[in-house]
C-alpha cells in the first residue's frame, strides 16, 4: 500500500482538498490523507465545504512537547516543522504501507505516479531539486536563492519503509523541534536545509531530475508545457506528473508567484490552462470559505518572540547573543 498526505491548517483546506482530488482521479489505489495543524473542535463547515478525505489533527499524531513547538513557531514553520512527525506516524500506525509520499497541499497531480513508486522500489527515499539547468539572469529566484533556501523543493518527498528511513526521519524530527525557523542569516529556510543531507546520510536516495516532476514558478525557465490528447507534457515528451502552484493567488489570477518576479502569466501562454485549470478548481473548493479560519495554534508574533528569547536563556551565552542579534 502506498500512502499520499499532506499537511495543512483550515484555511488552506481548498489546497489541500483540489490536491486530493487529483490523487484520486489519477491514483485511485494510493490512500490520501491530510495532516491538519489545526483543531476541528467547535468548528463547523457548511455541507458542501466538509472535506470528503481523512483528516488528521495533529493532536492525534503523539508528537512530545508539540504545545512547545506551536508557541515558538509561525504558521508555516509550524506546519512545516511536524513533516517528519507525520511520517512516523503513518509508518508505526499503517504497517501495510510501503512507502509514503508528502505533497504540499499546493500541487496538482496529473499522471499515474508509476515511476514514482517504481523508483521507491530501487531508492530508499526520492527528492526533487529546484532546478537542474543554470539561470541566466538576476531576477528571482536565483542559484543564490535556492543556496539559501535548498537544494531540493521539500514540497515532495518520498520515502519507502526502510530502517535507514527510520533512522533519519528520526534525526530530521528532532532538527525541526527547534530549527524550523525561517532565519536565513543562519542558514535555516524551514525543513528544506536539513534535506540536503539526506542523499548524504541515505545513500539510496533517487534525486528525480525528470522536468514532469515538481514544476513550478522555480523552474520554468528550462521547462515549456503543450497539451496533446488531454494530456500535458513538459519540454514536448514528459508528460507532466505534478505541477506546484507555490505562491498562487486565485485571487489575484494574472500574478504566477508572489515568490518570483522572472515571468508573467500573460507572457507564458503555455501556462496559461494550467492556471485556469486551478483557479477553478480552489474557487469550487472553497478557497475563499476556508481563508476566513484562523490556526487556533498560532500566536501573535509579539508572544512568539517573547518565548523564542525565553528559550535562548536556557542556551549557552555566546549562542543566546548571536540569536537575539536576529530580532
Amino acid at each position: 500500500m502506498t500512502i499520499a498526505f499532506t499537511i495543512c491548517s483550515i484555511n488552506y483546506l481548498a489546497q489541500a482538498r483540489t490536491l486530493g482530488d487529483s490523487l484520486r482521479a489519477t491514483n485511485p489505489d494510493v490512500r490520501f490523507f491530510i495532516g491538519l495543524v489545526d483543531l476541528l473542535q467547535g468548528v463547523s463547515f457548511d455541507d458542501s465545504y466538509a472535506p470528503a478525505f481523512p483528516m488528521i489533527e495533529i493532536d492525534k499524531i503523539e508528537i512530545r512537547d508539540f504545545q512547545e513547538m506551536a508557541d515558538r513557531y509561525n504558521i508555516t514553520e509550524l506546519n512545516t516543522a511536524v513533516k517528519p512527525f507525520y511520517f512516523t506516524y503513518f509508518f508505526k500506525h499503517y504497517p501495510e504501507a510501503k512507502n509514503v509520499i508528502y505533497f504540499d497541499p499546493d500541487i496538482i497531480v496529473f499522471q499515474p505516479l508509476t515511476e514514482l513508486l517504481n523508483s521507491l522500489q530501487k531508492s530508499d527515499a526520492v527528492l526533487t531539486p529546484h532546478l537542474n539547468s543554470p539561470i541566466e539572469d538576476r531576477l528571482t529566484p536565483n542559484e543564490l536563492h535556492h543556496l539559501n533556501t535548498g537544494i531540493y523543493n521539500l514540497g515532495f518527498v518520498a520515502f519507502r519503509r526502510s530502517e535507514i528511513n527510520s533512522e533519519f526521519i528520526k534525526w530530521w524530527e528532532e532538527k525541526l523541534r527547534y530549527e524550523c525557523l525561517i532565519d536565513l542569516c543562519n542558514g535555516l529556510f524551514v525543513d528544506q536545509n536539513w534535506m540536503n543531507f539526506l542523499p548524504l546520510f541515505v545513500p539510496q536516495t533517487h534525486i528525480e531530475r525528470n522536468a514532469g516532476y515538481n514544476a513550478a514558478y522555480w523552474n520554468l525557465h528550462e521547462r515549456v508545457f503543450t497539451k496533446r490528447d488531454n494530456t500535458f507534457f513538459v519540454n514536448e515528451n514528459n508528460p507532466l506528473i505534478f505541477f506546484h502552484y507555490s505562491g498562487y493567488d486565485p485571487a489575484k489570477p494574472d500574478i504566477l508567484s508572489k515568490y518570483q518576479d522572472r515571468f508573467e502569466l500573460s507572457a507564458r501562454p503555455d501556462l496559461t490552462e494550467l492556471f485556469a485549470l486551478y483557479r477553478d478548481s480552489l474557487i469550487a473548493n472553497g478557497n475563499a470559505y476556508y481563508r476566513k479560519f484562523e490556526c487556533a495554534y498560532i500566536k501573535p508574533a509579539p508572544v512568539r518572540r517573547y518565548q523564542r528569547v525565553r528559550k535562548y536563556l536556557k542556551m549557552p551565552i555566546n549562542y543566546v547573543i548571536d540569536q537575539l542579534e536576529t530580532f
